[in-house]
């Protein structure tokens, strides 16, 4: 393939991570996996790159159960791609982190185990299946395509179950931990930028909202309704003996706000999702947060109660009390967008059809294939920074681009590359006069 400039510049900081012979096999697989449709194995890349006569395939297979690289190099660049594309100067990083369960059977795969599966799980009605549990971590982005912002992943790491890391000798990590380990890695890699840490209710945890602190993170969840709350310390006296208190008297518990007829409530209309404004019942205080054998944690609380009675009350919190309630708000509704992602890529770039059996194939092919996401979106951005096409239809004229219009430009840009001699001659070499070639180019450019 003869490499177009945005191409190459996007690649090219990723060159300290990989030898020549892998960087080039790497690119292979890369570029297969975005060209083809179905399931997205290493077999399947080849074929999308003209490569079905390859003797010596099994090479590309030990670029990813044997050659010696980490994810986590390529994640550090990765994310600075993004910061120097999408985000200004001193614009704050807003990080959503979320998990994914990964279906996976076999008796080789050694992750596997069973999980809490939140997308077959119904209310009263919990689902469990095997597989792989991912916790990613994704920046949040406005792309100039669109008013709706992005989720773009950027490292990930498995969590396994207890009996899991028993059975393979390792230490036994929580998704909390996982969670810290992230955040402390991506505070590593931009220890001068404001960083916002965004969560659901799976990842309320004092301890991650203490490492937060410790990191100069803030970090935006879920809180029960039913949390120990306490004011702060009152003044003690000097030369008072015994142990210093770490909390001061006990609050009313949300519970108890929610049915107390003195409470003051503030009606107003709050960001929503989907772009809507809801009206909405609110109430704000700062405390702090107990759980058993930990430090309270200093808060801001949010108690939201919907006064037409459809929706159930649910609290928000923040580990900086200094920030308004409906900036609070609006950052745990932005963190919807990564469900969005999460959906797109096991549609358009085919999560949990990869066929991988070694441990160390595994642990790197999940994080690539998200990763990739992100590397379509670069990609798409360089080729179009202004304006990228979006399929239209007489019946459904679509007002802003989604994932599939980026992926179906790099595609079209991809194949031009490769049905070209040199990138010069590539710019029209996927255009003609026939409709029925346009036809077909347009179908394989949005085949799934």
């Amino acid at each position: 393939m003869s490499l177009s400039p945005e191409s190459l510049l996007l690649l090219q900081p990723f060159t300290e991570v990989f030898t020549r012979p892998t960087l080039c096999h790497m690119r292979t697989l890369m570029y297969g996996t975005v060209l083809a449709s179905g399931r997205r194995t290493v077999a399947t890349a080849l074929r999308a790159m003209g490569r079905g006569d390859e003797r010596h395939f099994t090479t590309y297979h030990r670029v990813l159960n044997r050659a010696v690289w980490s994810p986590f190099p390529l994640s550090r660049i990765l994310l600075g791609l993004l910061i120097m594309t999408f985000l200004a100067p001193d614009a704050p990083l807003i990080l959503l982190i979320d998990g994914t369960l990964e279906r996976r059977w076999g008796r080789r795969i050694a992750y596997k185990g069973r999980f809490h599966d939140a997308v077959r799980s119904q209310s009263g009605h919990v689902v469990t299946s095997e597989g792989i549990h991912w916790v990613c971590l994704m920046l949040l982005v406005a792309v100039p395509w669109c008013q709706r912002r992005w989720a773009l992943p950027v490292v990930s790491v498995p969590t396994l179950t207890p009996a899991t890391s028993a059975k393979l000798g390792k230490r036994h990590r929580t998704t909390i931990q996982a969670a810290q380990l992230l955040i402390a890695l991506v505070r590593r890699w931009v220890p001068e930028r404001e960083i916002i840490l965004v969560g659901d209710g799976g990842f309320a945890a004092a301890s991650l909202g203490h490492t937060c602190r410790r990191l100069r993170v803030r970090f935006v969840s879920r809180l029960l309704l039913t949390a120990q709350l306490y004011d702060p310390v009152p003044p003690q006296h000097k030369g008072k003996p015994g142990v210093k208190p770490k909390k001061g008297p006990r609050q009313l518990k949300l519970t108890q706000r929610l049915t107390n007829r003195a409470t003051s409530w503030l009606s107003q209309e709050i960001p929503w999702y989907a772009g809507q404004q809801l009206k909405m019942d609110l109430l704000t205080g700062t405390a702090l947060w107990h759980r058993d054998g930990e430090d309270p944690l200093p808060i801001r609380w949010v108690l939201l109660r919907d006064p037409s009675g459809k929706r159930s009350p649910f609290a928000l919190f923040c580990t900086d009390s200094t920030v308004p309630m409906l900036q609070i708000i609006t950052w745990y509704v932005s963190r919807w967008t990564i469900e969005v992602t999460f959906e797109e890529v096991r549609t358009h770039l085919g999560l949990e059809t990869q066929r991988q059996w070694s441990t160390r194939a595994i642990a790197r092919t999940t994080p690539c294939l998200l990763g990739l996401f992100s590397f379509v979106v670069l990609l798409a951005h360089a080729l179009h920074p202004d304006y990228l096409p979006t399929r239209q239809a007489a019946w459904y004229p679509k007002a802003e681009p989604t994932f599939v219009d980026a992926l179906a430009a790099v595609r079209r840009h991809l194949w031009a590359q490769l049905n070209s001699p040199t990138p010069s001659a590539a710019l029209g070499s996927l255009y003609s006069t026939s409709p029925l070639f346009d036809m077909l180019v347009e179908v394989a450019c949005y085949a799934a």
